[in-house]
């Protein structure tokens, strides 16, 4: 089945478009949708993706989608010009607001950059049956797009422990990629 975009003649919709309208049009419904839609949605993804193009690019697209929506994210709702204890705090709070999940810093080096950082009860995998791995792809890129947009270095984030492994938060490494 062909689609044909809704917006003729020009690039199709973008994220800044599709997230600034908000709530326009759900009067009634409202903002919030249950964590089962939203892994109806990813979910679904995940699997037409391994389908087309393999395990390795469906993991690629899913950290680069979540790179560009950290990094909106981080623009749009973010203060990017506290200092990093305040940023973090913020940010923990806008997560929470919008029930993304509950993060925690466990590490941090200031002089590296790097981080480990677990989130719970995030909608992608929380309550799910182990699966004998990692699944948080999106959260990986996630991650990386809001650090690299408040620091402005290349973050790269790679999940480490995730409820589909039979643990109880997901945990993420973040770091500066350095270019080889």
């Amino acid at each position: 089945m062909e689609y044909i975009g809704f917006m003729c003649g020009e690039d199709g919709l973008k994220l800044s478009d599709c997230v600034s309208a908000r709530e326009a049009g759900r009067e009634n419904l409202g903002a919030e949708l249950p964590v089962a839609v939203y892994r109806l949605l990813e979910y679904s993804f995940r699997e037409e993706l391994v389908e087309r193009f393999g395990k390795e690019e469906q993991v690629k697209i899913f950290r680069g989608a979540g790179y560009r929506a950290g990094g909106f994210f981080a623009r749009n709702y973010l203060d990017l010009t506290l200092e990093m204890s305040q940023f973090i705090a913020q940010l923990q709070r806008r997560l929470e607001e919008m029930k993304i999940g509950v993060l925690r810093v466990e590490e941090t080096e200031e002089d590296t950059g790097k981080m480990v950082l677990t989130i719970s009860e995030d909608a992608d995998c929380s309550g799910l049956p182990p699966r004998g791995e990692t699944v948080c792809n999106y959260d990986e890129g996630f991650l990386a797009g809001v650090l690299t947009a408040y620091t402005g270095k290349p973050y790269g984030a790679i999940e480490v422990n995730c409820w589909a492994t039979g643990d109880r938060v997901c945990r993420f490494k973040a770091e500066v990629q350095h270019k080889e």
